[in-house]
């Protein structure tokens, strides 16, 4: 099935405006907002994020275990009608499906998630082109264009992935593989990461199996920048804003994507990432014991800025 990704993540929230503040200081664009409802806030091709009041009743419930704030559904963008009808009719098969005027799609999933699908409404967007000097290849700047600007104004790109905790992990995979989704590497005794047939990201869902009451709902989510220089640079600015770095920065080994973590208000880590391996029909997933040695490739913190001398 042709689903082509994230499209929007919904969360409930405590906190209105902290969150308002948090995404537009993350980058993304405020789309619309109320205080008292709140509002939806987008990456340059569209995807984004949408806030409201943790007890708004027009909310999907919550996901097993987890309380406000957490995520409340995650939509995914589909490429055509067709493939909007071939999933109503795969998930009415076993479970209820409410079909919005709209033309969404909503239901739970097998891991008690609220998702949701619609023909996507990501736009094209024009963004600098980050090229990169290496010895041995052609230029990837000009003459005399610097890479480095203190005044860079980066903004994130589109919603990459999302990742749960469920009661699971087995079960709600063979869900998602229903669906057309694949895995593309696995974390032994923990849980897949898996994309669907629209893209060639290693993942835009990863699944934990949870083994304790703390392991509940939404463990993070994120947008793709456009590069690790960039992602450093971002992640610097947010540290020198008073959010709380929580891991990072390092790469990945399993998706190979450069990464920041951050606490942030929705009940789950918000993540700055760039540069995600790709993966084809031909890719054969890996199995990898989980731990940090096979989480990172590298770590690092970030410190106060240091010159010789000082």
């Amino acid at each position: 099935m042709n689903i082509l990704g994230l499209e929007f993540l919904v969360f409930g929230v405590d906190d209105l405006e902290a969150s308002r503040q948090y995404l537009l200081d993350y980058g993304l664009d405020e789309q619309d907002w109320d205080p008292a409802r709140g509002g939806t806030f987008v990456a340059l091709d569209g995807t984004g994020i949408v806030v409201r009041p943790g007890d708004d009743p027009a909310l999907p419930p919550l996901p097993p275990g987890a309380h406000s704030p957490s995520l409340r559904e995650t939509l995914y963008g589909v490429a055509d009608p067709a493939t909007l009808d071939a999933i109503g009719a795969r998930l009415r098969a076993d479970r209820e499906v409410v079909h919005d005027a709209d033309g969404t799609l909503h239901c739970i999933d097998d891991g008690g998630f609220a998702i949701a699908f619609r023909v996507t409404r990501r736009r094209p967007y024009d963004a600098r082109r980050l090229g990169f000097n290496v010895p041995g290849q052609p230029p990837g700047r000009a003459p005399n264009d610097c890479a480095a600007n203190p005044d860079e104004v980066i903004k994130p790109r589109t919603l990459s992935h999302v990742v749960y905790f469920v009661p699971d992990v087995a079960k709600a995979e063979a869900f998602y593989a229903r669906l057309g989704f694949v895995v593309t590497d696995r974390f032994n005794k923990l849980g897949p990461f898996m994309r669907p047939g629209g893209t060639n990201d290693h993942h835009t869902l990863f699944m934990i199996q949870s083994f304790n009451d703390h392991m509940v709902g939404c463990n993070h989510f994120t947008f793709h920048l456009g590069s690790a220089g960039e992602v450093l640079q971002h992640g610097w600015e947010f540290v020198r804003k008073g959010y709380r770095s929580f891991w990072g920065p390092g790469r990945h080994i399993l998706g190979s994507n450069y990464f920041w973590y951050f606490n942030s208000p929705f009940g789950a880590v918000m993540e700055i990432d760039a540069d995600m391996d790709l993966h084809d029909d031909a890719w054969l997933p890996r199995s990898a014991d989980p731990g940090s040695d096979n989480s990172q490739i590298f770590l690092f913190h970030a410190v106060p800025k240091w010159a010789p001398g000082e």
